[in-house]
């Protein structure tokens, strides 16, 4: 059965000042799929998720070009909303980054800002968007808590439920176990593996094994251009390429 294509990439060149940070992107990234971005340090992969909802345009002195296709309509049109894109393609960072809030408030948050003040909806959105994230049962009794309170692990659900509450179509994360213990990096995984029968997933890892694990496609970045994309276990058992094998067999990087 032939992939829906939830976001398409076309020609992508991404400047920082004068610097060419990505070279001619061009990608198909397909609906309820894990897409997995692996490469070097400093490669561009963080850049690369960014992109997806122009985040990078928070950094000063940054110009792209090319197309980026959100369901068919190009997101940098001037008729685009940013604020309804961010909340379309949702972001999961690196260090888990609750608000200095209650559990329940963090993921109320992004309801609120858009202008949502029905307390029974929120609370209901609250529970299911905890449920989602694999959270509720840890933390049901102290929503009234602080965030701060909870481990790391459990803080990187929050903000997954957090990013889940305004029901994105997309989710972004920037390798979200990087700062987990193995045991927490577990549970994100399953989570993962869970989440993408409702979403679509883009998920940047420096772990090869990880983006073997839990990914669908996987695309290989060196120096801010694509050398690779394709099934998960292709790229891994059998790549096109040999840098793309020398990299995942450890040679370099």
């Amino acid at each position: 059965m032939p992939l829906d294509i939830r976001i398409k990439l076309e020609n992508i060149n991404f400047f920082y000042g004068n610097q060419r940070a990505l070279k001619d992107i061009n990608l198909l990234v397909y609906d309820n799929q894990v897409t997995a971005i692996i490469g070097p340090s400093g490669c561009g992969k963080s850049t690369l998720i960014r992109i997806f909802n122009r985040m990078n345009e928070l950094i000063p002195n940054t110009s792209v070009e090319g197309k980026i296709y959100l369901d068919g309509k190009d997101i940098y049109d001037y008729s685009v909303d940013v604020v309804d894109l961010r909340r379309r393609v949702g972001m999961v960072f690196q260090k888990p980054n609750p608000f200095p809030k209650t559990i329940f408030d963090n993921v109320a948050y992004g309801l609120k800002v858009n202008g949502i003040n029905d307390k029974t909806y929120i609370a209901q959105k609250v529970e299911k968007s905890l449920k989602d994230a694999a959270l509720w049962g840890e933390v049901k009794d102290n929503l009234h808590k602080s965030a701060l309170a909870l481990s790391g692990g459990q803080q990187q659900r929050l903000c997954i439920a957090r990013a889940l509450a305004v029901e994105p179509e997309v989710l972004l994360m920037d390798e979200p176990a990087s700062a987990l213990d193995p045991t927490a990096t577990l549970k994100i995984e399953e989570l993962i593996q869970e989440l993408k029968k409702k979403y679509t997933i883009v998920i940047v890892t420096h772990n090869m094994q990880q983006a073997a694990r839990i990914s669908d496609f996987t695309l290989f970045l060196m120096l801010g251009e694509m050398i690779e994309y394709d099934i998960t276990r292709k790229i891994f058992t059998n790549p096109t390429k040999k840098i793309t094998e020398d990299y995942i067999t450890g040679r370099f990087g």
